[in-house]
């Protein structure tokens, strides 16, 4: 059995991705302890209101109850993923600018340049442990290319996963009017 995973930083589309999934028929494990809001009118899609990382850093998450499901544990998290399961993981790449816009629209507080350092750097720790583990098959999937094309994305997931997804009924979940912290990129 395999526990699947969406993963990112904050604000990288991770509860989008969730929606996806949900809307394609996959079971995901999420609860209502964080309700939608205007940063996420469709919900955040996670468990314990995000919390879980607390219970993976004490060895007390029960992995195997989710086997199967898919969960949201964002980039931080993974590093805390308890051996002896296999992973299949969707991890959830933006522009950093974007995300950095996104956070500071939400917090209501610019972000220090060391806080901004520390999030690049996470982002790489992140990417590079989904590298090494032995116990782990990931995709990395850009935000934007999701809002740009959700089909052709939505269908590189479904490849991945194994083509369990209904993808007519997932990309109804990709809503372009909620890319909102958009930066342009002169080329």
């Amino acid at each position: 059995m395999v526990n699947y995973i969406v993963s990112g930083l904050e604000r990288s589309g991770t509860s989008m991705m969730m929606q996806i999934l949900y809307l394609g028929g996959m079971k995901v494990a999420f609860d209502e302890k964080r309700k939608p809001d205007e940063h996420n009118p469709r919900g955040y899609f996670e468990l314990e209101g995000g919390k879980i990382i607390n219970r993976l850093m004490k060895g007390e998450f029960p992995m195997e109850k989710y086997e199967g499901m898919v969960i949201k544990i964002t980039s931080f998290g993974l590093r805390y993923l308890p051996r002896g399961f296999r992973y299949k993981i969707i991890y959830m790449r933006r522009d950093m600018e974007e995300i950095f816009a996104s956070m500071e629209k939400m917090s209501g507080k610019p972000l220090s340049e060391e806080e901004k350092i520390a999030f690049v750097k996470l982002n790489e720790y992140a990417l590079s442990l989904l590298e090494r583990r032995r116990d782990v098959d990931y995709i990395t999937v850009w935000y934007n290319k999701v809002l740009e094309n959700p089909r052709r994305e939505i269908e590189r997931v479904n490849d991945f996963l194994g083509r369990i997804l209904d993808v007519d009924s997932a990309v109804k979940a990709v809503d372009p009017s909620l890319y909102r912290s958009r930066v342009e990129v002169n080329e």
